[in-house]
């Protein structure tokens, strides 16, 4: 069934530009949440995604983590899975509480999520028009640009600059801007942005605008969070999933951080309780003291393997510091899409801007010998 918009949203939306014409898009928008196809990262990943892929392939296409979530998280599914028949609703005050604590801010800064793909979609509803613009780099993680897009709000892109951080300068320069998106370290590229640019970004911003800061691959890279700027009242709103580094793709849990009137116009037009397995696992995985440094540190050396054969071969890369990097093809990097998963592996998708670039996750050591035999095989 689709969400009716009552008369006071309808003022809202005529008020920030909108025309009456476009309800019937936003209020599809949200009914469907974070599952409307294109606009959420597993629609993305879909996107590279292959019907009966044989049981014995590699799969590094979608950035996820084949680790899976850790046994804290499995042990607490296993135990809230039990009474999965109530909503439990206790189990998502616990998640909020913990997160809160563990960033330093108030409990009322946190708004939990099954994932952070809504959260960002919710974003664009809430602070972007037809008269305010979304402003990204690109190229980059493309849901937030789609979700504007189908709302007719303006979009931004602009290239990186030549160390593939994201050019603040001209994301302030964006007088119209509404929501300004920076995913750090980026997706595709796996690449930081320095913490000085985005403060100096937030500081520089058009008045009115919103920074909001990704941090799905943060805990990865062992960069600085951004949730200090939360607690000092910016304009910021930080985004954060346990699809990652803590292995719950498949499970949801997420939240965004940031002030409270923030958050109100970011929040769900339609409620619900959340799933019950992704809360206690997400709660779980924060209580871990072990599962963020183990798990950097097996990524990383994966990583720095990969790194050290693409380097033997000759093979352009960009020197991601995340669990995915770019790899310049020097052809349509489509064809050799085609042609690794005839060799059942199944990478990344090329983006727009990079036409001879493709996207490859890391999976584990031994996924990873697979990939360099078959990109050997392809490439030679």
């Amino acid at each position: 069934m689709q969400v009716c918009l009552n008369e006071p949203q309808k003022r809202d939306l005529l008020e920030r530009g909108f025309s009456r014409r476009s309800f019937g898009r936003i209020a599809a928008m949200i009914t469907a949440g974070a599952s409307i196809p294109f606009y959420n990262e597993p629609a993305m990943a879909q996107l590279s995604a292959v019907r009966n892929m044989p049981p014995d392939a590699v799969k590094i296409n979608a950035n996820e983590n084949p680790l899976g979530p850790c046994p804290e998280a499995l042990e607490a599914i296993y135990k809230v899975a039990k009474n999965g028949g109530r909503y439990l609703y206790e189990e998502t005050f616990g998640f909020t509480e913990l997160l809160a604590e563990q960033e330093s801010v108030k409990v009322n800064y946190v708004l939990p999520y099954a994932g952070s793909s809504a959260p960002l979609h919710q974003a664009v509803l809430g602070f972007c028009s037809p008269t305010k613009a979304y402003v990204a780099c690109d190229p980059g993680y493309e849901s937030g640009a789609s979700a504007a897009k189908f709302i007719g709000a303006p979009v931004k892109k602009f290239p990186l600059l030549p160390n593939f951080a994201h050019d603040v300068k001209a994301m302030a320069a964006i007088e119209n801007a509404g929501l300004i998106y920076i995913c750090n370290p980026n997706n595709p590229t796996g690449t930081l942005t320095p913490k000085a640019d985005i403060e100096w970004l937030v500081s520089n911003k058009p008045k009115g605008a919103v920074v909001m800061v990704d941090e799905a691959y943060t805990h990865i890279a062992g960069a600085p969070f951004n949730t200090d700027l939360v607690a000092q009242d910016k304009d910021v709103i930080v985004l954060r999933t346990f699809s990652k580094i803590y292995g719950m793709a498949g499970i949801r849990a997420g939240a965004a951080i940031a002030r409270p009137d923030i958050l109100e116009k970011i929040k769900p037009w339609t409620s619900g309780a959340l799933p019950v397995t992704g809360m206690a696992a997400a709660t779980a995985s924060l209580k871990s003291k072990t599962v963020v440094p183990e798990r950097r540190k097996i990524i990383a050396a994966v990583r720095e393997d990969t790194y050290a054969f693409l380097e033997k071969h000759k093979f352009n890369y960009v020197p991601s510091v995340s669990n995915k990097f770019m790899v310049d093809t020097k052809r349509p990097a489509r064809e050799v899409i085609s042609a690794m998963a005839a060799e059942k592996v199944y990478i990344g998708r090329p983006w727009e801007a990079w036409p001879t670039h493709v996207r490859v996750s890391i999976g584990t050591q031994d996924e990873m010998n697979k990939f360099k035999t078959a990109f050997l095989k392809v490439m030679g």
